[in-house]
């Protein structure tokens, strides 16, 4: 049964990739969470956690080795093509690389005119990339000219601009500002944000640094080595972290006030390959709480209270 508030349910959902070598990478390892109608969800975790994997799955750019993904009740891995392309439309992607996701032979007014045709809206196309330039922050003038001829957080207004030019209610954010300078990082942010509740917008938003998930997201879910170690509301995931994992990354997050000194939690080794991940806990190598028990036992994801879950065997 779905639940009608939800707009993306997702349900023990794995991704696996096949390597040259023969092996299998285990991009996302059962992992369950759902997003409501006009909140972000923010996914948080190091690279290589899976979290570019699991955005994209959400919106079937990649495929699933097992589970299910529900958009507004539909399982979107079991459509046909024309059944998926009608539904496109209400749902896009943000990439994390703005120039490499732009066409550098396409000018603006091409990309978004582009984009626009998908919904046919061909009629009223000009007096749109008009409002689409002034939603994103980005003058009229901006629509002759080409990518190369922006800075990267202009570049990162058009991608959003393009990815609106359809109308979208769910749009995939993929650490839509890991790619720019820290001065311009907090624009972009701030803009989505805006966005966000002007347009009344569902979002995945998908970072690492976990102070940025913080500014954006209602609710947030933290992800390590392809599995989704806790889930909360980004408040209380901040100021009561529950896993081991969430105090590591809250502990890097820089504090403004030089006067406030907190512990630090070091993380000892690297990312485990997802190759051949740990046995029991993926977590328990790098973790200063594991025991023996965390090597032979898969913690399940479990309620820690109102809208509060988490993946632990000492919780």
């Amino acid at each position: 049964m779905t639940n009608p508030d939800r707009i993306l349910e997702v349900r023990n959902v794995s991704v696996r990739f096949p390597t040259s070598g023969g092996n299998t990478v285990k991009a996302v390892s059962d992992v369950s969470f759902s997003i409501r109608r006009g909140e972000v969800f923010g996914l948080v975790g190091e690279s290589g956690s899976g979290k570019t994997t699991l955005g994209k799955a959400v919106i079937r750019l990649n495929d699933l080795h097992s589970g299910t993904v529900l958009f507004d009740g539909v399982d979107i891995h079991a459509l046909h093509e024309d059944d998926l392309r009608r539904l496109r439309s209400r749902m896009q992607i943000i990439f994390q690389d703005p120039f490499g996701s732009l066409n550098p032979r396409m000018t603006v007014e091409g990309h978004l005119d582009e984009a626009i045709t998908l919904v046919d809206r061909k009629k009223e196309a000009s007096e749109h990339i008009t409002e689409l330039l002034d939603l994103v922050g980005l003058p009229s003038s901006a629509r002759s000219r080409y990518p190369h001829e922006f800075s990267g957080g202009q570049r990162q207004r058009i991608c959003i601009a393009r990815a609106l030019a359809v109308e979208p209610e769910f749009i995939v954010a993929d650490e839509p500002v890991a790619a720019l300078d820290v001065s311009i990082q907090a624009q972009i942010v701030n803009l989505l944000q805006d966005l966000q509740r002007e347009l009344n917008l569902t979002m995945l938003f998908i970072a690492h640094d976990l102070a940025v998930v913080r500014h954006i997201s209602d609710r947030i879910g933290v992800m390590y080595l392809g599995r989704l170690q806790e889930v909360g509301p980004a408040d209380d995931i901040v100021s009561r972290p529950a896993h081991p994992y969430t105090r590591a990354l809250l502990s890097a997050v820089p504090i403004p006030d030089p006067s406030v000194r907190r512990s630090r939690t070091i993380l000892e080794g690297d990312l485990p390959s997802p190759i051949d991940p740990p046995s029991g806990c993926v977590f328990r190598t790098r973790c200063p709480e594991a025991d023996v028990a965390c090597a032979t036992e898969i913690p399940v994801i479990r309620p820690l209270g109102t809208d509060r879950e988490a993946a632990c065997l000492k919780l």
